[in-house]
């Protein structure tokens, strides 16, 4: 092993260690709702796992640019990510987004799973939620009950409960508009980051367009056409103020690779 090798394995093993308490130590007030996890070493979470990876830098680029976006008129932080197809990537892109922005030093996220006919943040996360949104919209459960600090930054799951068949009563109604409207206005340095069922088969995700700021659309390669995604965008009210390309057939990490490992080896090549 080379001397270039050693230093980047002992900068990962640092930085495994010294992570945990970092986010402990940043952690603000909203996250001591709920009980902290520990999230598992989901390869999908590439921002976690692996925060150093060419992926996880597209995400920061991602995050940078939504950053920028919503920030234009004033800070608007309520956020819905969607897809037009389902298995496009919106939730593994939804939560490697909310991972990436709660390692901001100036911003606390709240991810809430509004997928209620099939929640997977929480599985995600290694997360297991008995309550969750379905409850506080049918039950009044206190948002607050329900709300679970990850451990991760200053991230906070706001988890769907269990699953509802037809949630678009639940979802359209003046209850689930208010709590929308109460969550963007508890703290003013929140994102609030929705996940939604795919737009082009539920009008929940239409009713939840209409209570964010903005929207992003997560489009998988050969999955959806260029009518369905027009036709989608416009479904959201045109408010989409960006699409991720997902799934890209051609690899766009390979030169990125490469200054990837040249950036990273350059202090110790100037120690040596």
């Amino acid at each position: 092993m080379s001397r270039i090798e050693e230093a980047l394995n002992k900068a990962i093993e640092i930085n495994q260690v010294q992570q945990p308490r970092a986010a402990r130590a940043s952690a603000p007030p909203p996250n001591t709702e709920g009980d902290a996890v520990v999230v598992p070493n989901d390869h999908m979470l590439l921002t976690l796992t692996t925060p150093n990876s060419p992926a996880a830098e597209e995400y920061r680029k991602l995050k940078e640019a939504i950053i920028k976006e919503t920030g234009r008129e004033g800070f608007n932080n309520v956020l819905l990510v969607t897809s037009v197809n389902p298995g496009e990537g919106k939730t593994v892109t939804t939560l490697n987004l909310a991972v990436s922005l709660a390692h901001e030093f100036d911003y606390t996220v709240l991810l809430v799973d509004a997928d209620l006919r099939a929640p997977a943040c929480n599985k995600y996360l290694g997360i297991e939620s008995e309550k969750g949104l379905s409850d506080c919209l049918e039950n009044d459960t206190p948002c607050t009950d329900v709300l679970v600090r990850t451990g991760i930054g200053r991230l906070v799951l706001f988890p769907a409960g269990k699953p509802v068949a037809n949630p678009v009563e639940l979802i359209s109604s003046s209850k689930m508009r208010n709590l929308i409207t109460e969550l963007k206005h508890r703290y003013p340095d929140r994102f609030i980051l929705i996940d939604s069922p795919p737009a082009k088969f539920f009008a929940e995700t239409r009713f939840l367009a209409s209570m964010a700021d903005a929207s992003v659309m997560v489009v998988r390669e050969g999955e959806s056409s260029l009518d369905e995604i027009a036709e989608t965008a416009a479904a959201l009210d045109n408010r989409v103020i960006g699409i991720v390309y997902n799934g890209a057939r051609e690899n766009p990490f390979s030169k990125a690779s490469q200054y990837h490992y040249y950036a990273y080896s350059q202090p110790e090549e100037a120690g040596q």
